[in-house]
């Protein structure tokens, strides 16, 4: 990959790297929830930020120590399980808008260290939705280049930069999801589409349809037709889950086993959003489970199953919500037709969870209704329902042996309009082998 500017300078290890790595595990050992809380938290980065801003050895030589530094403890938090999307996903929860920056240019220079053709592809798609680029010209000009692009001093920099180093730091060890980059040993041309590093889980012309299909779901007005569309897509993905389930039963066949990914779900509403994913997850042959303290859902499943779990997953969000709105709207206008009074902040988030909740669970029945007509009209039934049932065995074994504690709760809906307008939106299409337009 080459050397980074200033990257083996001899006053690197003499110089700031060390006053960062014990600022980073000072700040480290604070809890917010410890005594003096959050202040305390900010009171040791203001300290430490002031020293560092004003180092002899200048800002060129803190800027590669920052960097360096957060590189390592990136590195650290791959190997405790992390990804970027992950990473990222707390620090827009957690961080400030400048910390959050940092962050992401962190993950940008760390993804310098891996060929192209060593990062899992799905790692590799992160880094891409992220916009997770090295835009700094060399890493002697990146605490000068950070402060303008933030309209910062550099003491305020160097402070939201420690804050920032403190969030990874912390990261527990939440279990590993696919290959770490640079061990993929992907070749040129392959891990299109798949997640580990193998070559393409959906066929590209099955992918393409699927696609297809979705999109039209999203960009319909009429809900009977998006469900429609839905349908039609969920027929397609039983078909190839089928074909896949046989193709890896077959004498002599060298099929992989079970995988994972995880999915974001953030709020607001995440309880019904992580529901929805459960459902769309069980009517394919995968298993959900959310950590909601993480804003995500591990989905572990084959490899075919879980690339067309997220696409179905990510369309029925889009769906979903602006299902959603029309219902609340509509709502609200009669309420006041009526003379009924404007609804609360409070009842029309109950109104909007309740729908949620209501759509997900009655969606993943008519989603597993729909894959199981294509297992009951299959070509070859004596070999198919033996070649699925021992996948979903081994998809529950894989679950269970990475979370073997996981706790069941039921969610309920507070707003007894919602819950029917949201069945109403999940019933409003005739399923089945309705053509698809």
């Amino acid at each position: 990959m080459g050397k980074r500017p200033g990257q083996d300078r001899p006053d690197e290890a003499a110089g700031p790297r060390p006053a960062v790595e014990a600022a980073v595990r000072r700040l480290r050992a604070l809890s917010a929830d410890g005594p003096g809380g959050t202040e305390a938290v900010e009171d040791a980065a203001y300290a430490d930020a002031s020293a560092l801003a004003a180092a002899p050895a200048g800002p060129a030589a803190v800027g590669r120590a920052l960097l360096a530094t957060a590189e390592a403890e990136l590195r650290r938090a791959w190997e405790r399980g992390w990804q970027p999307a992950d990473v990222l996903r707390l620090a827009r929860r957690d961080a400030t808008g400048p910390a959050l920056r940092f962050v992401l240019a962190a993950v940008a220079a760390e993804a310098r260290r891996y060929a192209p053709d060593t990062l899992p592809p799905r790692w590799a798609g992160q880094l891409r939705d992220l916009d997770a680029t090295v835009w700094w010209p060399d890493d002697d000009a990146f605490l000068e280049g950070f402060a303008r692009r933030e309209r910062l001093s550099r003491f305020e920099t160097v402070t939201s930069a420690l804050l920032a180093l403190r969030l990874v730091a912390r990261l527990p060890h939440i279990g590993t999801a696919g290959p770490l980059p640079g061990a993929a040993g992907t070749s040129a041309g392959a891990g299109a589409g798949r997640h580990d590093g193998r070559t393409a889980a959906v066929e590209p012309k099955t992918l393409a349809r699927i696609r297809a299909l979705l999109a039209k779901a999203e960009s319909t007005d009429f809900p009977d037709e998006a469900e429609a569309f839905s349908a039609k897509a969920q027929e397609l993905m039983a078909r190839h889950s089928l074909d896949e389930a046989l193709l890896a039963a077959a004498p002599g066949a060298a099929g992989d086993g079970p995988g994972t990914c995880r999915l974001g779900v953030e709020g607001p509403y995440e309880s019904a959003k992580a529901l929805l994913l459960h459902a769309v997850a069980e009517a394919n042959h995968c298993h959900a489970v959310w950590s909601a303290e993480y804003g995500f859902s591990t989905v572990v499943g084959f490899e075919a199953d879980l690339e067309l779990v997220e696409l179905m997953y990510t369309s029925l969000l889009v769906q979903a919500d602006a299902a959603m709105r029309r219902a609340a709207d509509a709502h609200h206008r009669e309420a006041n037709g009526r003379g009924g009074r404007a609804r609360s902040g409070r009842r029309t988030r109950d109104f909007r969870e309740s729908f949620l909740i209501a759509y997900a669970a009655r969606i993943g029945d008519r989603l597993s209704a729909a894959a199981r007509d294509v297992t009951e009209h299959a070509a070859r039934p004596a070999e198919v329902l033996p070649a699925l049932a021992a996948r979903d065995v081994a998809v529950g074994e894989t679950a269970e042996r990475l979370f073997p504690e996981t706790t069941s709760h039921r969610l309920r809906g507070r707003d007894a309009e919602g819950w029917a307008r949201g069945t109403e939106a999940a019933d409003a299409a005739r399923l089945g082998r309705r053509p698809a337009g």
